[in-house]
């Protein structure tokens, strides 16, 4: 009996210790060991598995071609257009003045009259001015009548040289005094400098002037002149006896020529004055109206595209994007020739330039496209506005 309890306590004790190993886990290490040191010795024996290797890098998704519509537009001879504001403005201006005091006399000009160089415009009272001129004419006649006395009578032996020389002293003498006399005289008088057109009598006859009073405006209307201000960006375009279009504020539209360009830039603008001769013969057009300008530079070659083609660059430039022989995105800034009703004339592209119609703003410099020509209906409408509308 004793035996038989030794043995049952004996298995109780197995039975808790197996339970308490069973606790602890170390019989799920066995196998891992195992399994750790099989896979160290294939690595060492350089059988890695196919898992520990790096898998292929999957192929990205290409991404495809921006479509954009293209167009090579017609090339013409077009004439820089370089439009400016100014005034009309008379040729020559004069304010007519007195030189001495006096009551006006003669008035023998109103305003609008057209007079020639040298006629008389006004002329003070001075009678005892005249006076001094006659008696000084009469004197000269006397004086020459005694010197031709004396020569006749030097020539028949009957008269000394030396009142021969007297009597051409005489005679010098009276002269002097004869333009002395007639010079205070054209004081009191006022002649048009050069032709042209009163403008303004701001005095009346019989009234008082000081000297230097203004008695009179004078202005020379042909040629008139239109002035304005040309950027000096736009200053070598230009030449002495250019075309130049004026139009006026009233709508008329003169033709005339370059005649002047200042070499010296405003401190304030960094423009350059110019001046444009209008023949006006008969006056139609008149001083002080405000004008456009249009001058015609020296030809360059361009072509002529919608307003809506022109963006910017990188570098915040106006230009226009195109596709090169590569389908890549190009840029090129823009020399504007002209602005006209119809599109914009462009020079600075090159010939076989395929300009970017559509999409140019969703694409950038050195991007790939496609691209596509553009419809014919845009085609024809470049050439018919390249062309003046005949194809």
């Amino acid at each position: 009996m004793p035996k038989i309890r030794f043995h049952k306590l004996a298995a109780i004790v197995v039975l808790i210790g197996f339970a308490a190993w069973m606790g602890t886990g170390e019989f799920s290490s066995v196998g891992s060991v195992a399994a750790n040191k099989a896979k160290a010795a294939e690595v060492e024996q350089g059988k890695t598995p196919d898992a520990s290797k790096p898998k292929a890098a999957e192929a990205e998704p290409k991404v495809p071609l921006r479509t954009v519509a293209v167009v090579t537009p017609p090339r013409k001879t077009y004439a820089r257009a370089i439009r400016i504001s100014g005034l009309t403005e008379a040729d020559k201006r004069a304010v007519l003045a007195t030189r001495v005091a006096g009551v006006i006399d003669k008035l023998p000009v109103k305003q609008g009259d057209h007079v020639k160089t040298g006629d008389l415009v006004l002329m003070l009272a001075a009678e005892e001015k005249i006076s001094m001129v006659d008696n000084a004419k009469q004197l000269v006649a006397q004086r020459q009548a005694e010197l031709d006395a004396s020569l006749r009578l030097m020539k028949s032996g009957n008269l000394p040289k030396l009142q021969l020389d007297t009597a051409r002293s005489n005679l010098t003498l009276a002269q002097s005094q004869l333009d002395t006399a007639q010079a205070e005289l054209d004081r009191n008088e006022v002649k048009a400098p050069f032709d042209g057109v009163i403008d303004r009598v701001p005095v009346e006859l019989g009234s008082s002037v000081m000297q230097g009073g203004e008695v009179a405006t004078i202005l020379k209307l042909d040629p008139v002149i239109a002035r304005g201000e040309i950027s000096e960006r736009d200053l070598g375009y230009l030449k002495i006896a250019d075309k130049a279009s004026v139009r006026l504020v009233s709508g008329q539209t003169v033709e005339g020529t370059v005649r002047y360009i200042s070499r010296d830039a405003s401190s304030a603008t960094r423009t350059f004055r110019v001046e444009v001769a209008i023949p006006n013969a008969d006056g139609s057009v008149p001083a002080g109206m405000t004008a456009e300008i249009q001058l015609s530079a020296l030809p360059t070659d361009a072509v002529l595209l919608p307003r809506s083609v022109v963006t910017l660059g990188d570098k915040g430039d106006l230009g226009i994007r195109a596709v090169g022989k590569d389908n890549k995105v190009a840029f090129f800034p823009i020399d504007l020739v002209d602005d006209t009703p119809t599109g914009l004339v462009l020079g600075g592209i090159p010939a076989d330039a395929r300009i970017i119609v559509a999409g140019q703003e969703l694409v950038k410099e050195g991007d790939e496209v496609k691209p596509v020509e553009a419809d014919q209906a845009t085609i024809n409408k470049l050439i018919g506005e390249a062309t003046g509308g005949t194809q």
